[in-house]
């Protein structure tokens, strides 16, 4: 991004306060992170970012939106005037998308997401000037941030879009009019806002409100919720992938390690390797090479990209355990079906101990939490997963599910504040042939589990 402030001015149609000739290269609403040429964007939340302008200017920030109701109006630095900081700064994001002009990819689906979009990113960097999403900036903050980071240069967009309330993806998709979409699958997260699967389905369905004529849906047809709502658009360009033979694209020959998995697809018989195990990273590369043939990358090349993707971090990520053994994280994120892929995959990993399982609570499932919680005893038998460690108050719901499933002493039980015990409790029994899973919502914080059976 190389903008003058006059030219960013003209794109909002605001007015300049201060005016000074300044060319900015950046934007951030973290007044920590402003620097020289950075544009301070003071958005209005819990904490008002206008009341941050003074550590913006002091750690080098060169000019700042400013929302017009905020008099009187500073004067160190040159102000664009704007009723609404948070919608100027999406439409700079959508003028500055108009000068670069890239092809954009937009992924969603309750699961899955940021694998794909790693998959996506790591097949188009092999014809294109690739950029993707970083870590999970997927909400209406984080995509403008993701837009207005690229040079000038981009060619593919590869960008990750969450879901948090009804309405999140439609006004998403009008921002950046994707030429292809994406979505993995529907689950239950976020099922507190939306009360049914069936109500997930129509949000994450509003990832095409902003279609061009020319753009195509790529989705999971393994979803019953997903093919009837394709169908019911008319004209609508879609391609399926799935793990069953009546997607377009699907795969065939899988096996897995407890570190990569390996394919093929019905489209050619090249054998596809990926740095992930689990039936359900399968579907989330067929996804990715479903989008690389609407980008005209051949086969061949894809394999070769897959095989090395870069994986961001806490997604089913193999790890040496300080104990000896070997840590499976998958803790960013949860919801009851992700649960469960995981939970199944990781009972397939040969050892020559125990499994284990570190499971904290999914958040945002409403009044179908506990029943929910309840629901991943499915999931679990003492024969493949022998120790169970669950954490929060929802997962005494599971605790009660598995009482007569477990042999007594198996399952054990601590609140968010007891993860010290539960530390002490897994480097008391952990022995070098063990195998441990952990997986739960973000909020529980079980990364700093695995930060300390890392060390």
């Amino acid at each position: 991004m190389k903008l003058t402030i006059q030219t960013i001015a003209q794109a909002l149609s605001a007015e300049i306060k201060n005016e000074q000739p300044v060319t900015v290269t950046s934007t951030t609403f973290d007044s920590r992170a402003a620097k020289p040429d950075s544009l301070f964007i003071p958005l209005v939340a819990e904490n008002d970012g206008h009341n941050y302008l003074a550590s913006a200017v002091e750690n080098g920030g060169t000019a700042s939106l400013w929302q017009i109701d905020h008099t009187p109006y500073p004067t160190e630095i040159p102000l664009i005037l704007v009723p609404d900081t948070l919608e100027a700064f999406q439409n700079l994001a959508q003028y500055y998308l108009t000068v670069v002009q890239p092809k954009i990819v937009a992924i969603s689906g309750s699961n899955g997401k940021t694998t794909t979009k790693d998959l996506i990113a790591a097949i188009g960097a092999t014809k294109y000037n690739t950029v993707k999403t970083p870590a999970n900036f997927n909400n209406e903050i984080g995509v403008p941030t993701t837009i207005l980071a690229m040079d000038e240069q981009t060619e593919l967009l590869v960008l990750e879009m969450g879901m948090d309330h009804p309405g999140d993806l439609d006004k998403l998709s009008k921002l950046v009019h994707p030429d292809i979409a994406v979505l993995t699958m529907i689950g239950e997260a976020h099922i507190e806002f939306f009360k049914t699967r069936a109500n997930i389905a129509d949000g994450k369905m509003q990832i095409i409100d902003g279609f061009k004529s020319d753009s195509e849906l790529v989705y999971n047809g393994d979803e019953p919720l997903l093919v009837e709502r394709v169908g019911a658009n008319d004209g609508l360009k879609s391609t399926r992938f799935g793990l069953t033979a009546h997607n377009d694209l699907f795969a065939s020959n899988i096996s897995m390690t407890s570190t990569q998995a390996s394919f093929t697809t019905n489209a050619s018989g090249q054998t596809f390797t990926i740095p992930l195990t689990g039936r359900y990273n399968v579907a989330n590369a067929l996804a990715a090479i479903s989008v690389g043939h609407l980008l005209g990358v051949d086969d061949t090349t894809m394999a070769q990209a897959l095989a090395t993707a870069p994986i961001t971090a806490n997604r089913t990520q193999w790890l040496e355990g300080n104990f000896g053994g070997k840590i499976l994280s998958d803790v960013y994120n949860s919801n009851p079906t992700a649960a469960k892929e995981v939970l199944h995959a990781f009972s397939e990993v040969p050892t020559d101990g125990r499994r284990m399982a570190v499971l904290g609570d999914m958040l945002e499932l409403g009044e179908a939490g506990p029943e929910l919680h309840a629901s991943l005893a499915d999931a679990l038998d003492p024969a493949t997963i022998q120790e169970v460690y669950l954490v929060g108050d929802l997962m005494q719901n599971l605790v009660e599910a598995l009482q007569d499933k477990y042999p007594a002493g198996a399952v054990h039980h601590y609140a968010v504040d007891e993860k010290p015990a539960l530390l002490a409790d897994l480097k008391a029994t952990l022995t070098p042939t063990d195998i441990l899973l952990l997986k739960g919502s973000h909020g529980i914080h079980l990364e700093t589990i695995v930060a300390d059976l890392v060390d």
